[in-house]
């Protein structure tokens, strides 16, 4: 399992991120101290968001985007000083709303809280075959977010807490069945039209650009053409993972592990029973109390004298809809795994023995044990590879806090090449040519694309000077270190190198052009002098079923008013030139399906819920005293 782990972390991080850190996760503990107080983003009713948690936000934003978008993630396009201020308007509208949970006395119950963590799919991989969960794994993961069980357990009090007031007022929005019927009409109206389109490849033949056109486009557009910079490095990475898989601790090691943590190896003592139960809640009535006890007696007395027909008994008279068709069976649990009053009793009983009544908070139960699995542990060479992993996490992760420093120390004292660090620490130089920014080519969580490193390498210190650079930290417990070898300068190629591209790019530009002033001529004569001629056959389209028919063109048709058909409307598609479209007739479907009005009335109570809970949480941070003292920007190194 922690094999699974340590070759998954980043996977199973992010999991844990989607829903820890857009929720609680990023609320922080309330009242620590933890945090430098004189390195604060903001406050929020007089606690303070410091800039790590703000810090940690921007990247847990920044790594979504780069899992969605792969190779096409360009840092640039997201670390921006807007997402910036999004990210802390995010944070402070979760203190306020966590505030607000908490004055309201919000909560959630135990069992909520079970639901919800074994719902996210990286603790739901630890669970075993028999139900039971692998806890040194889950405790692992957890201390990787730098959390304990309790510490996670109440973050997710609070999510669920706070999670109730959107619950309340985005359910609270009504919707006309009427609107919902007038969009319906409007999603399946449908409109017949033709078209004729006018591609940038028909004029292709007719464009003969001379050498001084070429020339002088090449001139104009000289950034178009130019080759990036690049340089040739060596690097070596100093990571917690080789530290991991270097160390090999001795049997003793592991055996004495497995006997100082013989508690994390153990199966719990499981029992198998069935009850039936005499509903009588808590709340009820001393008489209805007293009635609903009568009637456990009554059922008892009845079990007593034929304990063979317990499972016709429970389904005769057990009034618990979960158990009471199985005969009351209520499978294997251990100490915690049912109602504590049930647990209790029924730990207590032997194999086929019959309890007296036993009361919970749902009535009275009359339990009978049907087989019982004591506690075991699991032999040493089941879990020997756990332990062995465990321990090198262990190890490498003091080793790497211990000498981290120094390897950072070893690269800079000795600037001339990393030979040095390499030998004292017993790493690898590696080579590769990389440029100013991210290599599609590779995974965008590569250190080598790593925005920091790229803008170290690149730096007048390391190039110019040819110094190593700083040990830079790239994430996931991973510091890397590069020396430039070879620098070759941006540069723009001779006009006769590039020739073929500018002719090409010149032929695409005057192609393009030529089709859409050739639509526009068209298009005039069409208004004046209707035709059919050469355009496509007739197509019915709706806003939902397209007929491939482009998205700009779509809004476009269906601008069009109903009034004196056939209509002609012309689309600038770009690269893919111009099309006119004839409007011949608008089709208006009547309204009938009542499950397609309910799912679109659902939808805009959805949205209109949505409104109505932004209104309410502006209303919050309006009523809150929330101060800004700054929105940390990029690194300088990291633009």
């Amino acid at each position: 399992m922690f094999d699974f782990i340590r070759n998954h972390q980043r996977w199973a991080l992010a999991i844990l991120a989607l829903f820890i850190l857009p929720g609680l996760g990023l609320i922080g503990i309330r009242g620590s101290g933890f945090f430098d107080q004189n390195a604060n983003v903001a406050s929020v009713n007089g606690r303070k968001i410091s800039s790590q948690e703000f810090d940690t936000a921007v990247r847990s934003q920044l790594d979504r985007a780069r899992q969605m978008l792969g190779a096409s993630y360009d840092p640039k396009m997201f670390d921006t000083a807007k997402m910036r201020s999004d990210v802390l308007d995010q944070l402070v509208q979760q203190r306020v709303v966590a505030d607000e949970a908490q004055r309201l006395n919000l909560t959630a119950s135990n069992a909520a809280i079970l639901k919800y963590e074994l719902g996210i799919p990286a603790i739901a991989q630890l669970r075993n075959p028999d139900g039971s969960m692998d806890l040194n794994a889950y405790r692992q993961i957890l201390a990787t977010q730098g959390m304990t069980p309790d510490q996670f357990d109440a973050r997710i009090m609070y999510e669920l807490a706070e999670q109730q007031i959107g619950v309340n007022i985005t359910s609270s929005a009504i919707v006309a069945k009427t609107l919902a019927a007038q969009l319906s009409a409007l999603a399946d109206q449908q409109r017949e039209v033709q078209s004729l389109a006018f591609h940038p490849a028909d004029y292709v033949a007719q464009i003969h650009p001379t050498d001084d056109q070429l020339k002088a486009y090449y001139a104009a557009h000289t950034k178009d053409f130019q080759t990036p910079e690049t340089a040739t490095i060596d690097y070596v990475s100093f990571d917690q993972a080789t530290l991991a898989s270097a160390y090999q601790p001795s049997d003793a090691d592991l055996h004495k592990f497995y006997q100082d943590n013989q508690k994390q190896y153990e199966t719990k003592a499981q029992v198998r029973a069935r009850h039936i139960l005499i509903v009588a809640p808590k709340d009820a009535s001393a008489a209805d109390m007293a009635k609903a006890k009568q009637k456990a007696e009554e059922v008892l007395a009845e079990v007593r004298a034929h304990p063979d027909q317990f499972a016709a008994l429970a389904k005769q008279d057990s009034q618990d809809p979960g158990s009471a068709d199985k005969g009351g069976d209520l499978g294997f649990f251990d100490q915690d795994g049912t109602v504590k009053a049930v647990a209790n009793a029924a730990f207590q009983l032997k194999k086929d023995e019959i309890s007296g009544l036993v009361q919970s908070d749902f009535g009275f139960h009359i339990i009978q044990v049907t087989d019982i699995k004591p506690a075991t542990a699991r032999p040493f060479d089941d879990v020997k590879d756990s332990i062995l992993n465990e321990l090198r996490t262990e190890h490498a992760t003091k080793q790497y806090a211990d000498t981290v420093d120094a390897f950072g120390n070893t690269v800079y004292e000795q600037a001339a090449n990393l030979q040095p660090a390499a030998d004292k620490f017993h790493l690898t130089v590696r080579q590769a040519t990389v440029s100013r920014t991210p290599n599609p080519a590779l995974a965008p969580t590569d250190p080598l694309n790593n925005p920091k490193l790229l803008s170290a390498v690149f730096a007048d210190d390391a190039i110019k000077a040819q110094h190593n650079t700083a040990a830079i930290d790239v994430g996931n417990n991973t510091m890397i270190s590069a020396h430039v070898t070879h620098y070759n300068a941006a540069a723009v190629p001779a006009f006769d190198a590039v020739k073929t591209q500018v002719s090409q790019k010149v032929i695409a530009e005057q192609s393009t052009k030529m089709a859409h002033d050739a639509g526009l001529v068209k298009l005039a004569a069409l208004q004046t002098t209707p035709s059919t001629t050469g355009f496509s056959a007739v197509q019915k389209v709706t806003r939902a079923d397209t007929q491939q028919v482009p998205r700009d063109a779509l809004r476009t048709i269906f601008k069009v008013d109903g009034q004196h058909l056939p209509q002609y409307v012309g689309v600038d598609l770009a690269d893919a030139g111009y099309t006119i479209y004839r409007v011949n007739a608008i089709d208006q479907a009547p309204v009938s399906d009542p499950a397609k009005i309910a799912a679109i009335q659902q939808q805009i109570m959805q949205i209109t819920g949505q409104s109505e809970m932004n209104a309410y949480l502006a209303s919050l941070k309006a009523r809150s005293k929330v101060k800004i003292y700054a929105i940390p920007q990029q690194d300088s190194d990291n633009k």
